[in-house]
């Protein structure tokens, strides 16, 4: 093609040295002269290639510890001059500036460095400037430049040279896949800062983000999507390895982080199955297959075609129960060989193994999306313990009734507003969500209750005799009432209505105990 420009001059300085050396001999072989700095050059040269420190090409020395070695004119007016005017020309010629074709860097790994907790002064030396300079000067000069920031850019720019040379429409992308790079570091450079800081919301926010899958689809076939981490190294969906199953979906992902942060919030063995974002089943149990059991108890027909969340090792016991009803995605921190072998023998299955899973009371930032912007909030890190709790009602919790009360507000806390729980032995027996009143959803709570009971060819729905969980406080003393009626015995609730006290007389009226924690749990 016309376009297609042969590579004379390259400038190749990497932390990542991974695809160097192969890259380096290619941009030879075609006749490329390569010119170097620091460990790059020392790579290079160790491999038996010609290289020329960038220092004797600019005929400036390297000073400040190295903190300008090509912020010089004859780095940047190589790159940036443009070949096609005649001026650019004539004084790159007056001024000795020869030209460089290509520039392939990535930056100083400060990501890395604030990740493994460095100190101020090490965070600030590692943000890179001379890098994103060159960098910024070669995509703007696309034209006539290419630009590589990533390894992963090294096969199809060699392709290229073996075809002729960089054509437009490479350079292009590159230039683009550059500028992004360049975005991201300075976002991630600025939330640094702004946390140094202690800016929580600092007055411009950037959201660095790097594509992990483009998908078939969104949560609809005719919308299109894309899954991107955020390059923090929190455990779940972003940095889980897949060992088995199609490729995820939008749903999939949604659902399975909505599952898998829903049973980190337990110390002991749990499950949690997911449908449609909300949990239909959360158990704890002396093993996960006993959580399972608990869990499925609780809503036989939605976990179908569902996610599954264990915070153990899956073992094949627990892989067995699984396995024998249709399930989309299973996330672990890991699964034993005899477990992977069960879940091998559903094909469809996804199989999603995360190494850890998430602290539930990290610090952490999400975002949601509104017309002309997106709304910026702090993770909900918040937990109640028993001594948080203030006995409302004339009668006290047993013991019994609180480890139950305890486990259902945690649940509470990832199911849809309006939320309720109804838990009894540390597992879920009816769950309600999503529906613009509180009463409602205790119905349809107790109802699902009831219905989950009929199925295990039980007599009395499994409600009777469970304590309930709202995730905020019941503005009437309807929702009350109709959880009492369901044969709950004891709630926990924030309070804050104006009608508490109505709330609590009836609470009281019914013979229930009733704790308040002062912290609500909405969830849209």
């Amino acid at each position: 093609m016309t376009d297609a420009l042969p590579i004379r001059r390259a400038l190749l300085s990497v932390s990542d040295k991974g695809g160097l050396i192969e890259f380096a001999r290619a941009l030879v072989a075609h006749g490329a002269e390569l010119l170097s700095t620091g460990g790059t050059a020392a790579a290079i040269r160790a491999a038996g290639l010609p290289v020329k420190d960038v220092s004797e090409h600019t005929g400036f020395p390297e000073i400040l510890d190295g903190r300008v070695k090509t912020l010089v004119p004859q780095v940047h007016g190589g790159l940036l001059y443009r070949r096609d005017l005649p001026e650019h020309v004539a004084q790159a010629e007056e001024h000795a500036i020869a030209p460089i074709d290509l520039v392939c860097v990535d930056l100083y790994p400060f990501e890395a460095t604030v990740a493994r907790g460095a100190s101020f002064d090490d965070c600030i030396e590692n943000i890179d400037i001379g890098g994103p300079a060159m960098i910024r000067s070669a995509a703007k000069n696309h034209a006539h430049v290419a630009v590589l920031t990533s390894p992963a850019q090294y096969a199809e720019v060699s392709a290229a040279l073996t075809a002729g040379g960089t054509t437009l429409a490479l350079r292009r992308t590159l230039a683009a896949a550059a500028y992004a790079r360049t975005a991201a570091y300075d976002a991630a450079i600025a939330a640094w800062f702004a946390k140094q800081e202690a800016q929580e919301f600092p007055q411009r926010l950037s959201v660095p983000g790097v594509l992990r899958q483009t998908l078939r689809y969104g949560e609809n076939p005719h919308q299109r999507a894309a899954f991107y981490a955020d390059g923090t190294d929190r455990p779940g969906i972003a940095t889980a390895r897949q060992v088995q199953g199609k490729e995820l979906s939008y749903n999939n992902i949604n659902d399975t982080d909505a599952a898998f942060e829903a049973v980190a919030e337990f110390d002991r063995p749990a499950i949690v199955i997911v449908k449609h974002a909300n949990p239909c089943g959360v158990a704890l149990g002396a093993d996960l297959s006993e959580a399972w059991d608990k869990a499925f108890l609780c809503d036989p027909v939605s976990p179908f075609g569902g996610i599954v969340a264990a915070n153990r090792v899956l073992d094949a016991a627990a892989a067995e129960r699984i396995a024998a009803i249709f399930t989309e995605v299973v996330i672990a921190p890991d699964a034993s060989e005899e477990a992977k072998a069960v879940f091998a023998r559903k094909k469809n299955l996804r199989l999603l193994l995360t190494g850890a899973v998430p602290d539930p009371v990290a610090e952490g930032m999400t975002f949601r999306s509104v017309s002309g912007g997106f709304l910026a909030q702090n993770r909900d890190a918040g937990r109640v313990t028993e001594a948080d709790l203030r006995v409302a009602t004339k009668r006290a919790p047993t013991a019994q009734e609180m480890a139950d009360l305890l486990f259902a507000f945690r649940v509470c806390k990832h199911v849809k507003s309006n939320a309720i729980v109804y838990a009894k032995g540390e597992a879920t027996v009816g769950v309600g969500m999503g529906q613009p009143n509180r009463v409602d959803s205790a119905r349809i709570a107790a109802w699902k209750s009831a219905e989950a009971a009929k199925a295990a060819g039980l007599d009395a729905p499994l409600a009777q005799g469970s304590v309930v969980a709202s995730d905020a406080f019941f503005p009437f003393a309807d929702g009350l009432q109709a959880a009492a009626a369901a044969g709950a015995t004891a709630v926990i609730q924030p309070g804050g209505s104006m009608r508490d006290n109505e709330v609590i007389a009836a609470a009281d009226e019914a013979g229930l105990a009733m704790v308040l924690t002062g912290m609500r749990h909405f969830r849209h």
